[in-house]
């Protein structure tokens, strides 16, 4: 008999490891969830806040309280979080104390469009955004857009600025045209800029930063109203 102790024990033991597991996941189970900690990649949440984010995950049947983990459906709440305009990405996880939480990257305006009364951004992608009343982004101004029709000339415009440094912060302001052509306003000395086409961009806007180079060196960009780029080899500069 005695030499039966020993694997009785290992049983019990198992039992007893059984049971305290089958307790805690219970335990774990019941225990309700709470809305943890909301993170926007790059720390950066201008359009969104964490209340409307909260928001967005509560939406689920019952209240997030009344789901057991197993019975949360993460994608449907990743979901509700696309279901906002603002939102490029939403990964919903759940941690081990049961704390309901999100990383958030929403999506990057690069030019605002304004046909009449109605307007909205352009994002990084090329595709409408809405405007947000919780922060307005200082990006160009787009006039002469038809209908949200957002050609690829004008996408590769807006992008080709929002990558130069020196046109980011130069470009206020684009007027599409006839035939995909392009004018642009200046942020120093209200300038209008006859672009023409997108053919030769990078050549175009060198002779643009030439000549403001020189204009600002030598104090005469006060001088000046307009500025043609459509030329070769030169600049055609209209005075006031």
């Amino acid at each position: 008999m005695k030499r039966y102790i020993p694997y009785l024990k290992g049983i019990l033991l198992i039992g007893f490891i059984v049971f305290l597991y089958s307790f805690s996941s219970k335990r774990h189970e019941r225990k309700k969830i709470e809305l943890g900690e909301i993170k926007f990649e790059n720390g950066d949440n201008m359009f969104l806040t964490y209340p409307m984010v909260n928001k967005l995950l509560i939406q689920n049947p019952g209240g997030l309280n009344s789901q057991p983990k197993e019975e949360l459906f993460l994608n449907k709440l990743e979901k509700n979080l696309f279901s906002n305009q603002m939102v490029e990405n939403a990964d919903v996880f759940l941690s081990v104390d049961r704390k309901l939480g999100a990383i958030i990257k929403q999506k990057t305006p690069i030019a605002r469009v304004n046909q009449g009364e109605y307007s909205y951004y352009i994002d990084d992608k090329g595709k409408p955004m809405p405007l947000s009343s919780n922060y307005s982004a200082r990006v160009p101004i787009v006039e002469g857009v038809k209908n949200e029709n957002i050609t690829a000339e004008l996408y590769a415009l807006v992008s080709f600025i929002d990558k130069d440094e020196f046109l980011k912060k130069q470009i206020v302001g684009i007027v599409q045209k006839e035939g995909n052509r392009f004018d642009l306003k200046t942020r120093i000395g209200n300038l209008v800029v006859t672009l023409g086409t997108i053919d030769k961009l990078a050549y175009k806007t060198s002779k643009l930063k030439v000549f403001f180079q020189k204009a600002i060196k030598d104090n005469t960009l006060k001088n000046y109203s307009k500025i043609n780029l459509v030329y070769s080899n030169q600049v055609v500069c209209t005075k006031k």
